[in-house]
């Protein structure tokens, strides 16, 4: 498989929202929906107007017509405001959903077979000069497919992705197609508790994770780092030729909460239970639900302080599409909170404090939400628990499900830390933390949407599952906690240090992507990759992916550098283990180590 060219993020055009910033820097409101709604039942809830519900019983022009609209108005708009859902209740619909940025495409079946697309639920790729065939899915992120199934009516159905654009709970009964085409580049991805009956066309894809979920064909193929974590029929272990990493058991999950309406016409929220070494879907099982009735179902205009009120009457949160600015951080203080945000919600912190703040509890679900850091520079962007905590959560853990943070893009956020991690046996499932490389103009550079480190774990016995941890300006990943795992991590180092000086750490040139600190005893990671592309014409080098204690409690499986494209690179991978790849392109794998 050819190289991807590195540069790949930076010249797709960016469609800007036509509002203009506000005097605190942010941008002005959403556009109104662009489609004509449905009329919403007296005994409907009211999602606001960027969330659309169908039954079987609405016309497919009239469905098709909305679809095509938002996508639209979305497939380029990369850093607008805009936010759109599109449910659909049980039953056959004959219809063709594209999605573009910031859309989410879910079905309202307690099984995913309940509600049946004939058609397809697809993402394509975008003009790319630099890619082959000038066509590439390099910047496709900020959607999602859930619950539902897709019979595609053409001879697949194609989801080329990259980052922050989960499939989940998705029964696809065909080929999936995972790349934008011709050999298209395309750096995802992330599938959860779902089915595919063909085969799997990996194509271009550079990465990719597939957990708890059924391969009833083959995968194609691998480019660097693909990891299956309990996936029946899943490839056979290879790495690095083929680049598989495979997991028989994922050894403990909790599935995404999820909206649904039952056989009675009620609306719910289901809450899937924790399980230990799991393989395969969750379907066959029955799942606990919430009434949304026990939900405040919140909009973009409601306030901090009204939202924090709901929370501490012990209500349970439903964040609508559209963008919340802060003036303080959202707190969840009780047991089993469920925090689920339905078409990409984005929290943005404006006066400096965090976008959410978790107290030390048992049982809080964090997901489906997107945190820009705003224009007053943040300590962090979510936190969970606070300081050192050692009250113990294994069998009723904290989770973090599709949340994703963003520094500069639509405008110059700082933030220092993304997301902090105190409480014990929190489980991370599907996190995108990412410094810009590119956006609106004046949001990106060296010293506009600083920030230093994305992850950190301070919490004992934390498990995460698809790390993905981008261009922040000293450590992407710290780990302090004991007895961390982590099935999956893709990072790029930053692109732009303007000099050596300006990117030294304290134990050499540039900054580790995944650091473990030297205290600990335990840690384990399966499938990392670390790619280095230095934009700036300056010979900057990285002593080491990978920096960890060298110690038998110590593990890592399957990790790989790989020079992008630029000048510099990487010295080693983990620690003194593995090669350079420096000056041009090349990859160095370390299978095991120590």
């Amino acid at each position: 498989m050819r190289s991807p060219d590195p540069s790949r993020r930076r010249f797709l055009t960016l469609t800007a929202s036509a509002a203009s910033l506000t005097a605190l820097g942010l941008p002005a409101a959403a556009a109104a929906s662009p489609a004509a709604r449905p009329a919403r039942p007296d005994h409907e809830p009211d999602f606001g107007p960027n969330v659309f519900v169908y039954d079987p019983s609405t016309p497919v022009a009239e469905i098709q017509s909305t679809l095509d609209r938002i996508f639209t108005a979305q497939e380029h708009n990369e850093m607008g405001l805009d936010r759109y859902a599109v449910l659909f209740k049980p039953g056959r619909y004959e219809v063709d959903a594209r999605l573009g940025y910031y859309t989410s495409v879910a079905g309202l079946g307690a099984h995913p077979d309940d509600v049946e697309i004939h058609g397809a639920v697809r993402v394509v790729g975008q003009p790319d000069p630099n890619s082959p065939a000038g066509i590439s899915a390099l910047t496709n992120f900020w959607r999602s497919a859930e619950n539902l199934a897709v019979t595609p009516t053409d001879w697949s159905n194609q989801w080329a992705v990259s980052q922050a654009s989960p499939m989940r709970r998705v029964h696809v009964k065909g080929i999936l197609w995972l790349e934008p085409g011709n050999g298209g580049y395309s750096s995802g991805g992330f599938i959860a508790d779902s089915k595919v009956d063909g085969i799997t066309i990996n194509g271009s894809q550079q990465q990719w994770l597939t957990r708890d979920s059924e391969l009833g064909g083959d995968w194609t193929n691998g480019v660097w780092n693909q990891v299956f974590s309990g996936v029946i029929g899943a490839p056979a272990q290879g790495f690095p030729d083929p680049p598989y990493t495979t997991l028989p058991t994922s050894p403990v999950v909790r599935e995404k909460p999820y909206l649904f309406v039952d056989g009675a016409g009620r609306w719910r929220v289901a809450v899937p239970r924790l399980r230990r070494d799991t393989a395969g879907t969750t379907w066959a099982a029955g799942t606990p639900s919430l009434p949304l009735a026990d939900f405040f179902v919140a909009r973009p205009t409601d306030s901090a302080k009204r939202i924090n009120t709901e929370l501490a009457r012990g209500r349970h949160l439903l964040l609508t599409p559209g963008v919340y600015r802060l003036d303080r951080a959202l707190r969840v203080r009780r047991p089993n909170t469920v925090v689920l945000g339905l078409g990409m919600p984005s929290l943005v912190p404006t006066t400096g404090d965090a976008a959410l703040r978790i107290e030390d509890v048992d049982g809080v679900r964090i997901a489906g939400v997107l945190v820009d850091a705003g224009p007053v520079e943040s300590e962090v962007l979510v936190e969970v628990g606070a300081g050192r905590c050692h009250r113990s959560h294994a069998t009723n853990p904290i989770s973090l499900q599709d949340v994703f943070f963003r520094i500069g893009g639509p405008y110059a956020g700082r933030a220092v830390t993304s997301l902090v991690v105190n409480s014990r046996h929190t489980l991370i499932d599907n996190i995108w933390a990412w410094r810009g490389d590119h956006g609106n103009p004046g949001t990106i550079g060296w010293t506009v949407n600083t920030a230093d480190t994305g992850v950190i774990v301070n919490g004992d016995d934390v498990t995460a599952y698809g790390l993905f941890v981008e261009h922040y300006q000293r450590w992407q990943t710290v780990w302090n906690g004991e007895r961390g795992r982590t099935v999956f991590y893709q990072s790029e180092l930053p692109y732009d240090p303007p000099s050596q000086a300006a990117w030294r750490s304290p134990t050499g040139d540039g900054w580790a992507s995944y650091k473990v600190a030297p205290h600990v005893r335990t840690h384990e990671a399966w499938g990392l990759g670390v790619y280095a592309y230095f934009n700036q014409g300056v010979d900057i080098r990285c002593d080491r992916a990978i920096e960890a204690p060298r110690r038998a409690g110590v593990r890592f499986h399957d990790a790989i550098t790989v020079f992008l494209n630029g000048s510099g690179g990487i010295e080693r991978t983990i620690n003194e283990a593995g090669t350079p790849v420096v000056g041009s392109y090349g990859t160095s794998p370390v299978v095991s180590y120590p």
